[in-house]
């Protein structure tokens, strides 16, 4: 399974549903969607800042994780930003490999 960093922040019509479910209802409501996928969800925070919550989810591949995000997008609820986790092992074989690349000029 792939893991990813979920970044989403509340449209107005977002924040109103959080007042009435409060935060574990929202975190249940995600949980269950990142589950109907085949996924599961590691962690999952309210945040100050740009974003209004983080969530680490495990997903089972990319194809999984576009459609968690489109479904949260399409309900019209929040915006996310998602990113692809990598493990320093996984970093140790990406710089073992060879780039047949050319900087501009070079």
């Amino acid at each position: 399974m792939a893991k990813y960093l979920v970044e989403a922040s509340y449209t107005v019509d977002g924040v109103q549903g959080l007042i009435a479910e409060g935060g574990s209802g929202r975190r249940d409501a995600v949980a269950k969607a990142v589950t109907s996928l085949g996924g599961t969800m590691e962690a999952f925070y309210f945040v100050f800042g740009d974003d209004d919550v983080v969530i680490l989810v495990d997903m089972p591949d990319n194809v999984s994780m576009a459609a968690l995000s489109v479904g949260v997008s399409a309900a019209g609820g929040a915006s996310t930003s998602v990113r692809v986790l990598l493990t320093p092992d996984e970093i140790d074989t990406a710089v073992k490999k060879t780039v047949g690349y050319r900087a501009p000029g070079g």
